[in-house]
């Protein structure tokens, strides 16, 4: 069939959560057996979000190809298990690039460069790109409708609404507040909503009214009414215990069979998923059993996250992970931020009272890693299960060398230039750049595990583990980070107990370190929580939250 396509954007405010409704809608579509892809695009100017303070835009997720992008991309491979690229994730910036490069090398051929028609071309060549592989295209816009920095993308959403016709429909998400001294739903800011989307020259098909209260059918008609839009076609994303129910809620409204409908496909048109056709779709059976795990998981596991910034959004990735690997280990995990800034040898054994497991975070800067080496001496000394991630596992090998090998002045060259005894350490080809954005060691890379350890058990436990295709000890992980465990120390860390059980085969880099005499004590220079899906959380993760509950 052609491909079609969707378009999701956004007005009164920002935060209401497009990119779960976006992967919602691809959720449901890959239950009907059709093949979809997300992407996002991002009205900043920043290349990409990576030189990005956690603080502005949460944290920076991964693709495969090692592209830094919005974490709402984590959200549409949690929900879809669709691997994200670079192509996923366009930001303002990097558009406009790609124009001034062309314009640079002349291949415009001495036209005036403009934002119509060349900005919104260069959109939408993103927005169509590989769509012959593709049933549908999702395409989330970043930012509120009205924002002087979106009209470029809504002026070529405009133009691809004319030019696809019934092949592309626009999914507009706004907020209904609740006025507690009126006691009163206001629908007033939805409708200036549409009507500012109106006045760019798009019609919204469907409506998906945010809200904290449920919403009567006579409301849902005066927004329909007021806005031209079908009733069918005015659904409500309520407050949800979890955002993994929104999917099973806007089926249940009907949102994918109005989207079907808008398109023209017969809503009872389903192709051949997995093991059947008629009934529940497998992949929403699963998505149904993963529900009823969560609701019925009631013993709680704490958890705490020893990092420095002070947001949640900042660990979302790993957040979602430990919540995922919880409920299937039929526990809830109850996270507990644990500023390492404030972490003392005085007051650690206070900070992490009460913790059944602890999270090294990662992180970029000196700014609060001493916090971060105390808690990491406390739970090796006193053999609390630990898991440090990207910096955390540099932290917990500095660590080590601190106070096992004797080395006191041991560091990264990243915090201390100089240092008699750098155990992380920059990778060669890297000592000459200066430039911060996009020179790290990124996306997917290939790490070797060493037969008998608990890293090599984790992955092998895990019925999702690349080991249960590959037959293999060779794994992929993504990666984030600029320095390097040194091996000139390799030896005498594994001499001393902490082995480096995961290593890169093409630049003998190491990967994965452990201490196999404690519970649960294991360091990754990647990032797990990257690959980590609502059916298919992280070995690593798994085995973590078994160690915790027993």
């Amino acid at each position: 069939m052609e491909t079609k396509y969707i378009f999701v954007t956004g007005g009164v405010v920002s935060s209401l959560g497009k990119g779960i409704i976006a992967a919602s809608i691809g959720k449901l579509l890959q239950a009907r057996g059709y093949k979809v892809t997300i992407q996002k695009f991002d009205p900043y100017i920043n290349i990409d979000p990576g030189t990005l303070n956690p603080y502005e835009h949460g944290e920076c997720y991964v693709t495969v190809d090692g592209m830094e992008t919005d974490l709402d991309l984590g959200h549409y491979e949690r929900f879809t298990g669709i691997e994200t690229t670079r192509d996923n994730s366009i930001t303002t910036g990097r558009i406009y690039k790609t124009v001034i490069d062309r314009e640079r090398r002349g291949d415009y051929l001495g036209k005036t460069i403009q934002v119509v028609p060349h900005i919104t071309d260069e959109i939408k060549r993103r927005m169509l790109r590989e769509s012959e592989d593709f049933d549908f295209v999702i395409t989330e816009v970043g930012g509120t409708i009205g924002d002087i920095e979106s009209a470029p993308f809504m002026e070529a959403i405009r133009q691809l609404r004319w030019q696809l016709g019934r092949n592309a429909v626009c999914v507009h998400l706004t907020y209904v507040p609740y006025l507690k001294a009126a006691d009163e739903l206001k629908t007033k800011p939805t409708q200036h909503s549409v009507k500012e989307l109106q006045g760019m020259g798009i019609q919204p098909d469907i409506l998906v009214l945010r809200t904290e209260r449920h919403l009567d059918d006579s409301l849902r008609m005066k927004v329909a009414s007021f806005c031209n839009v079908d009733l069918e076609c005015v659904v409500q994303s309520e407050d949800m215990p979890s955002i993994y129910e929104v999917p099973v809620s806007m089926q249940r409204q009907g949102l994918d069979a109005a989207i079907m409908r808008k398109i023209g496909i017969p809503v009872g048109e389903r192709l051949r998923v997995g093991d059947g056709t008629s009934g529940m779709a497998p992949a929403m059976k699963s998505w149904h059993d993963f529900l009823d795990k969560q609701r019925h998981a009631t013993r709680e596991v704490h958890v705490g996250l020893v990092g420095k910034y002070d947001l949640q959004d900042a660990y979302k990735s790993i957040r979602e992970s430990l919540n995922l690997a919880g409920i299937y280990n039929n526990v809830k995990v109850r996270l507990h931020f644990i500023n390492s800034e404030g972490v003392t040898a005085d007051n650690v054994a206070a900070q992490l009272e009460g913790m059944a497991g602890i999270i090294i975070c990662p992180g970029f800067g000196q700014r609060g890693i001493e916090g971060k080496l105390i808690a990491a001496q406390y739970t090796r000394t006193h053999d609390i299960p630990t898991f440090g991630i990207c910096l955390g596992m540099q932290m917990m090998a500095i660590e080590f060398a601190r106070n096992v090998l004797g080395y006191a002045d041991a560091n990264s060259s990243e915090m201390s230039a100089d240092t008699a005894h750098p155990v992380i350490d920059l990778m060669e080809g890297q000592k000459s750049i200066t430039q911060m954005g996009g020179t790290m060691r990124l996306g997917a890379y290939d790490c070797e595990l060493r037969e008998g350890s608990r890293a090599m058990e984790a992955y092998a436990a895990t019925l999702n583990s690349q080991l249960s295709t590959l037959h293999s000890p060779l794994i992929k992980e993504r990666h984030r980070h600029r320095y390097e465990f040194n091996n000139a120390y390799k030896e005498e860390f594994e001499a001393a107990g902490m082995k480096c059980v995961g290593v890169n085969p093409a630049a003998d880099l190491v990967e994965i370190v452990e201490i196999p005499t404690l519970r649960w004590y294991i360091g990754t220079q990647f990032h797990p929580e990257y690959s980590s899906t609502v059916l298919h959380p992280h070995p690593l993760f798994m085995s973590f939250l078994k160690e915790l509950k027993n």
